[in-house]
């Protein structure tokens, strides 16, 4: 269901992302498909070839491609996918912690629009995404405001009376990133705030 859910969403469709507690607010896929602000902040720093995790629609992927930067999108839900390839990206449909091409090969791996978040283990995340990324590598992640709380949230997606399953969603604070980072084998981090988001790059 989470998955047709999103799907539908990415298509239009309204959808909410509910927490345990009963809050619901709005999920804003509209945001996905246009350049927002501070993009560039992350996509001057990605070089050849690029690992775009949890690309949804695109966005990010087909901005590089059309710089000439090698890219890569990765996503569970078909439709963004599809989405991503209709627009000009090359994206698979892959979970993170499937086999992925090129593992150990990429120059730059991109978590944006809070993607640290997937899994609710953002340890673990990165532990993965350091044995995509080649020695020298970068991670570049967006991150969470020093006021936010770093935190795992028990979520689903919700439109109407139609309810995806739980699942756990990470959120990680500037303050904490240098700490998890180098826990999960990245020693050098520097973080930035642009257009009021927060970014980290981990070698």
């Amino acid at each position: 269901m989470i998955g047709q859910l999103y799907g539908d969403a990415l298509a239009g469709a309204s959808a909410e992302l509910e927490y345990v507690d009963g809050t619901r607010v709005a999920l804003e896929t509209a945001r996905w498909f246009e350049p927002v602000d501070g993009d560039e902040a992350l996509l001057s720093r990605c070089a050849s070839p690029t690992l775009d995790i949890g690309s949804g629609p695109g966005r990010l992927t087909v901005a590089l491609t059309r710089r000439g930067v090698q890219a890569l999108g990765i996503d569970i839900n078909p439709r963004a996918v599809t989405l991503t390839r209709r627009a000009g990206g090359f994206a698979l449909l892959r979970d993170v912690f499937d086999e992925i091409p090129d593992s150990g090969e990429w120059a730059t791996a991109l978590l944006a629009d809070g993607n640290i978040g997937i899994g609710g283990d953002p340890e673990t995340l990165l532990r993965r995404v350091r044995q995509l990324v080649r020695p020298g590598g970068e991670v570049l992640v967006e991150v969470a405001p020093p006021e936010a709380r770093s935190r795992v949230d028990r979520v689903r997606l919700r439109r109407g009376p139609l309810a995806g399953d739980w699942f756990g969603w990470a959120t990680v604070s500037v303050n904490d990133i240098q700490r998890l980072a180098r826990a999960s084998g990245f020693p050098v981090v520097d973080s930035w705030t642009m257009h009021g988001r927060w970014m980290a790059c981990l070698s």
